[in-house]
């Protein structure tokens, strides 16, 4: 099959059974810095979510979730996630992949990206995206009207943003990343 490009690594999620002692494992150990927390209304209920980074130009490269069983008898990826180098990467990674052996195809916004999710023939959870150019207060999904043209999509996920809790440009939120991750320059 030939190489498609316009598609980068972007994080990793992962479920874990005590949330609290593995944040602080890697905020303590691997120097990530803890940018989220929040609930998300997931398959099995709320799910504790915990996001983490190292990187203030990343919202996450790491983002944990609670609720991992004693008895491993299911996938503890969450997801894996790809960035895609466009808004239109995206959308032609949605055409193609709604003639492909996926299933839960789903667009959604994130207010910080816009996003597509779906599960690969084994059931693992793939999440495709690119990044916005403002910030939002995680978590957050919202389904996304991925056949709306490309600037008209990109319009609409901004009017939406705006009225979400910790709306900002992606630039100010960088900047506060910056200072919490103590790599302000002297």
């Amino acid at each position: 099959m030939e190489q498609q490009s316009g598609l980068r690594f972007g994080h990793l999620g992962f479920y874990v059974h005590d949330i609290e002692r593995q944040a602080a494992f890697y905020k303590d150990y691997l120097g990530f810095t803890e940018t989220d927390r929040g609930l998300l209304e997931g398959e099995q209920g709320p799910v504790q979510l915990v996001f983490l980074s190292r990187d203030p130009d990343e919202h996450h490269q790491i983002v944990m979730a609670a609720g991992r069983p004693a008895q491993i008898d299911f996938n503890v990826i969450n997801q894996i996630s790809l960035r895609a180098d466009s808004l239109q990467t995206l959308k032609d990674c949605y055409q193609r992949l709604q003639h492909a052996p996926v299933t839960e195809l789903s667009p959604v916004t994130h207010g910080n990206a816009i996003s597509l999710y779906f599960k690969d023939p084994e059931g693992n959870r793939i999440e495709l995206y690119v990044n916005t150019a403002w910030y939002v207060s995680q978590p957050c999904r919202i389904p996304a009207p991925i056949d709306l043209p490309t600037d008209e999509l990109m319009a609409w996920a901004e009017r939406h943003a705006r009225t979400l809790p910790g709306f900002c440009s992606r630039s100010e939120w960088r900047e506060k990343m910056v200072r919490l991750m103590g790599l302000e320059s002297s």
